[in-house]
């Protein structure tokens, strides 16, 4: 009895060891910037699908780490990095911006991140995107179903390399374009669960924040929320339903008319936030005005409530209103910004010089710029085919299987406004089992929401742009720790 004991004992801790080994590979230990200790453990590195090596950055809950949900992160794009999240969102650290000016940035505990109640996965996908890269190249040609079954081969890969989370409550979060990619890959992690595919993931719901849906949706949001802004007067709203009807994604052409109306009057806006200001090209200035210089008044753009705010409102990196997501080959950011079809407002300067540093990308295992290219934001090294069609379908199977789901939208944002998964989400002929009511945080209302049978609720958060954690990141934590704890919102 005490050999079989001690056997037994003796395995738990080679297996401990183990697993401890594979993780110290990739235990991040220090970050360039950062003189602080950080107050969790940090992992990063590429788990190996097929010919592609996907990489990822965990930050482990500062909460409790062993109970706490383990949330995978997906910005959107497509082509995207999730190091958006990371950097400027919800991540554990805020960049101030480095002086002299090129310098790299110094980097602050940042007290919204949400970390502090989940483990969370920071993951850049598809394959060609950030610091994920494959030798071959073709696999740079992908889609909707193709990503969802990567991001779910990783998934499976990356709970075998750190089993001790297996049990944890699993969660899929993610904002914009990542719209698509939650509900697809959603589905793929309960075909799995179905199929026995082994670790069995415990998963329990998602998250979509101003996320891509579908055309008929995302099409129809633009002009009820214009009106509702008071960007548009009556008079151009009513002869614009006069002759859309209340569709407006496959207008004749008196529509097209009357929406060139809409245009107009929105133009120049911030299409994140309407709230805030915009800078416009300095080549469209020159062309009217002769001046390349940019305005004082744009010197200190992107305030938002986190303390180290360091995103100018300039160069765009969200979805144009004017190029909605059909289905074929999704136009990348970088080509729509050479087509000048996109208003221009963010740049992403620090999040750039700090994760392009050799030292950077040394300490959290990312391959150098020589094998996995330089890292940008958004990219263009990809072919992208939104493959799968409306996500009301998937919404609609995952809620009535009994999955969570919580979807959010800042109620400023322009790009893919409230208005359309409002009507998407009532779309699915749920019955409310919470009516329209506000929500508060710190006292005070910071947005809305509705329930509805089968776990889903729609939340607004007030004042919030396109990239709610961004403009509101206490806001955000709580409605996030709330829904994480399945506590009332």
């Amino acid at each position: 009895m005490d050999k079989m004991l001690f056997v037994i004992s003796f395995c738990m801790l080679f297996s401990c060891a183990f697993i401890e080994a594979v993780q110290n590979g990739s235990l991040v230990t220090q970050l360039p910037g950062f003189n602080g200790v950080f107050p969790s453990k940090h992992y990063s590195g590429y788990v190996k699908v097929d010919e592609k090596n996907l990489f990822y950055y965990f930050v482990v809950s500062e909460r409790n780490p062993s109970k706490d949900p383990v949330v995978l992160w997906l910005n959107g794009g497509p082509g995207c990095s999730s190091f958006d999240g990371f950097v400027y969102e919800h991540g554990p650290f805020n960049f101030q911006e480095g002086k002299p000016e090129g310098s790299l940035p110094t980097l602050h505990l940042n007290p919204y991140s949400w970390s502090k109640v989940s483990n969370i996965i920071y993951l850049d996908s598809p394959v060609g995107v950030g610091f994920s890269y494959s030798k071959n190249t073709s696999t740079y040609i992908t889609g909707d179903r193709q990503t969802a079954a990567d991001t779910q081969a990783f998934l499976l890969k990356w709970f075998a390399l750190y089993p001790e989370f297996v049990g944890n409550p699993f969660y899929i979060a993610g904002e914009s374009y990542a719209g698509i990619y939650v509900p697809t890959l959603a589905s793929e992690v309960v075909k799995g669960i179905n199929a026995g595919a082994k670790p069995r993931i415990n998963f329990e719901g998602y998250m979509v924040g101003n996320g891509v849906t579908g055309s008929v949706f995302d099409e129809n949001a633009l002009v009820p929320f214009a009106h509702g802004m008071a960007l548009i007067s009556d008079d151009i709203f009513e002869e614009v339903v006069a002759a859309c009807g209340s569709n407006y994604s496959k207008p004749t052409k008196s529509c097209d008319e009357n929406l060139e109306k809409v245009y107009k009057a929105i133009a120049g806006l911030n299409i994140y936030d309407i709230l805030e200001p915009c800078y416009h090209d300095p080549i469209g200035q020159q062309d009217s005005k002769g001046n390349t210089s940019l305005p004082v008044s744009f010197q200190k753009l992107g305030a938002t409530e986190r303390p180290l705010a360091v995103r100018t409102r300039m160069f765009g990196r969200a979805w144009p209103f004017r190029a909605p997501v059909k289905d074929g080959i999704v136009p990348l950011w970088p080509e729509l910004a050479a087509n000048k079809l996109q208003v221009a407002c963010t740049n992403d300067e620090v999040a750039t010089a700090w994760l392009n540093d050799a030292a950077v990308r040394k300490a959290i295992h990312a391959e150098p710029e020589n094998v996995a290219g330089p890292w940008e934001l958004c990219t263009d090294r990809i072919s992208y085919d939104h493959d799968a069609g409306s996500m009301i379908p998937y919404h609609k199977t995952l809620t009535s299987d009994g999955y969570r789901a919580l979807i959010f939208s800042g109620d400023h944002d322009m790009c893919v406004p409230y208005t359309g998964s409002q009507a998407w989400t009532k779309s699915l002929g749920y019955k409310t089992t919470i009516q329209w009511r506000s929500w508060f945080s710190n006292g005070q209302v910071a947005g809305y929401l509705q329930g509805y049978d089968h776990n889903i609720t729609f939340l607004t958060i007030k004042g919030a742009g396109h990239t709610v954690p961004e403009y509101k990141p206490k806001e955000a934590l709580d409605f996030y720790k709330r829904w994480l704890d399945r506590k009332p919102i």
